[in-house]
């Protein structure tokens, strides 16, 4: 060839090793930047081989040329747009299969293609046998075993990728899909030919390959083409579905035939995690099993946690009365009994139960399980009009809302991301724990553990309900598909979940010694002046803070005591408890008492509250985080009404509704 300089694109699927692959080859040589127009990281760099310069660029990881992230649109454009001289294809040794579904494609695209075996130390290491001269035949392409991170084969495969792109011509290799498909393609590359311009920049059989599967760029290229009215009237006449999923099930088909004949090992038989997943993530079974199991997280929770909370409100009971034994009456003493104690205290009883949900949750997450369900959930998310990726973080939002909204970077398109992120705060994270356990506890204390259970579906419908509404309405589009690799299933072990639950559990532990504590004093004070009055009355600056917030919050049951404790968490919703403990003043009986003897408290009033804390405003912190990633004040103002409109409907349905399904007031 003319030129000294051969560019080599080097594309993969993510967490293959293609990076290692990359610094093993430029060493220091390398350039890192941004793509033109996008903010995906570009990697290339220079070396001499052979007499050739070899321009050498590191693409995004992908797993399909069918792309819908920013990273897969970067690598299909330049496979597509740019041609390089060849392409090295790095695929993950110890996973065939998976790897083998991009090869198809790339050798379709008319570019030379050299497959870097990579990992094969790995692959050898668990007694894989792969013939990389009957891959190669197979496949007609050379095939090298490498060791990016450890620098093996890199000599080779240079070599090979030089030797593909001296040789000329080039043309793509055809996987045959049948004869009605092939009869369909052929149709259409007949159309398609009619535009020389077109064809001359994307080969005819690529382009109508990539329109049967629905490729966005496909459609985008033929646009402004000539053939483009009559390739619409072809499309009318044929359903795109059946050829898309045709196409798919062929590239299988062959990948299938190929792996035992190039790789005696490859082929495993199903094992226990097979069996296992051919039953959690059924179609049907997979959303009743994850139903079933939450349900139990949330039943063992109470039954378990309910003696150790027990000991702790007896203790702390024990140790205010010991502490102000004494004392005389006054604001010193109120304010160790009514704001740290009646506060602090208050909220500290619920520990337990947080504590051991956050066990559980680790332990499925551990164990492989949670992944599962993301997985499961997917049709159901794309129906709503949202990639099943979304689901990860609704389910980091069981912990924190906040580490669950920064968990949206890793979905790509803006308009899922700024969904998942308006939902979320749905998701009850563990601050509303104490709210639901103490008043499910006083009030449903047989089925305490189904209503938390139902709290926690009910925030989840929600979310995919107020998805569905923005998805049709102020942020339409289409949702990305959801492609993720399973974690093996493991026996969690001991320490570690424990060290998970502690992670997540200790933040609850520093708010009490933090915000709760801060707000609990404000209340506390609140409650007692001005100097002289009744604390916690109507002359109190709570009273009078309360009796002006009562009129809003009056039809759905809330008296002035709900209504500042609500106001003030906004802060954390912990502080909901915790401000009702300083404004009951709990005595003897604890908070759950005072409850049970106020009038104006009853089963329905208890269930409106705790649908109100479920779904009012962020708190503080979520709110700082949302308007950090969405970069908006007008969405973080947008997050906050909405949630406190669907909250005042929702606790307005059950004081209407729930009399009649629970009785009472």
């Amino acid at each position: 060839m003319d030129k000294k300089t051969i560019r080599i694109a080097l594309a993969g699927n993510p967490n293959v090793g293609k990076s290692s692959l990359f610094n093993a080859i430029t060493g220091a040589h390398q350039h890192v930047g941004n793509w033109p127009g996008v903010t995906v990281e570009k990697k290339s760099g220079n070396i001499v081989h052979q007499g050739y310069d070899l321009e050498i660029v590191d693409l995004p990881g992908t797993y399909s040329l069918t792309a819908y992230s920013a990273d897969e649109v970067v690598a299909r454009d330049y496979l597509i747009d740019e041609k390089p001289d060849v392409v090295i294809h790095v695929i993950d040794a110890t996973n065939l299969e998976r790897n083998l579904y991009l090869t198809t494609q790339l050798l379709e695209t008319g570019v030379p293609v050299v497959i870097a075996l990579n990992m094969s130390d790995m692959s050898e290491q668990r007694g894989d046998q792969i013939s990389r001269k009957m891959m190669g035949e197979y496949l007609e392409v050379p095939v090298v075993r490498t060791v990016g991170s450890k620098g093996e084969g890199i000599t080779e495969l240079l070599n090979a990728a030089v030797h593909e792109a001296e040789t000329s011509p080039h043309h793509e290799h055809s996987i045959g899909y049948g004869d009605k498909t092939e009869q369909v393609i052929a149709q259409l590359c007949d159309i398609l030919t009619r535009d020389e311009a077109l064809t001359k920049k994307s080969p005819a059989r690529w382009l109508a390959t990539r329109l049967l599967e629905g490729d966005e760029n496909a459609q985008e290229k033929i646009a402004g083409s000539s053939v483009k009215p009559e390739v619409d009237l072809f499309f009318k006449t044929i359903d795109t579905g059946e050829y898309e999923a045709a196409m798919a099930d062929r590239r299988y088909d062959i990948i299938a035939a190929i792996l035992p004949q190039v790789c005696t090992t490859c082929v495993k038989k199903m094992n226990a995690s097979d069996l296992i997943d051919r039953v959690v993530t059924n179609r049907y079974l997979g959303i009743p099993i994850f139903l079933a199991l939450m349900w139990g997280a949330f039943e063992l929770t109470f039954a378990v946690a309910a003696p150790f909370t027990s000991a702790i409100n007896a203790g702390i009971a024990a140790l205010g009365s010991a502490v102000t034994a004494g004392m005389e009456p006054g604001p010193v003493t109120s304010f160790i009994n009514d704001g740290l104690i009646g506060g602090v205290g208050t909220v500290l009883g619920f520990v337990p139960n947080i504590f051991i949900l956050l066990l559980i949750l680790a332990i499925l997450e551990d164990s492989g399980y949670l992944a599962r369900a993301a997985f499961v959930m997917d049709r159901l998310m794309f129906a709503i009009g949202l990639p099943g990726k979304s689901f990860i973080p609704m389910l980091i939002g069981f912990g924190c809302n906040v580490p669950a909204i920064m968990a949206t970077r890793t979905i790509e398109d803006k308009k899922d991301r700024l969904i998942t992120i308006l939902v979320n705060p749905f998701m009850s994270c563990g601050a509303r724990l104490p709210v639901y356990v103490l008043f499910a506890g006083v009030f449903f204390r047989q089925n305490a553990g189904t209503v938390i259970f139902g709290l926690y579906v009910l925030g989840i419908v929600i979310a995919i309900l107020s998805a569905k509404l923005f998805r049709s309405t102020i942020l339409p589009g289409k949702p990305a598909p959801f492609l993720m690799e399973m974690p093996p299933y493991r026996l969690p072990t001991v320490m570690t979940s424990l060290i998970h639950m502690w992670d997540r559990g200790s933040m609850y532990l520093r708010k009490a010694g933090g915000v709760i504590l801060l707000v609990a004093i404000v209340v506390w004070a609140l409650a007692t002046l001005p100097y002289g009055v009744e604390y916690g009355g109507a002359d109190s600056y709570a009273g009078m803070l309360g009796h002006m917030l009562q009129p809003l919050v009056a039809p759905l049951g809330f008296d002035w005591k709900i209504a500042v404790a609500l106001l003030f968490g906004f802060m954390a919703k912990e502080v909901v408890v915790g401000s009702l403990g300083v404004l009951y003043g709990v005595g003897e009986d604890g908070l759950g008492g005072a409850l049970l003897a106020d009038p104006s408290m009853g089963a329905v009033t208890a269930l409106a509250l705790m649908v109100f804390v479920l779904l009012y405003l962020p708190c503080m912190v979520s709110m700082a985080v949302i308007k950090k990633e969405t970069g908006s004040w007008k969405w973080t103002g947008f997050s906050v009404v909405y949630g406190i409109v669907i909250a005042y409907l929702a606790a307005l349905a059950v004081v209407y509704i729930a009399p009649f399904f629970i009785g009472g007031a």
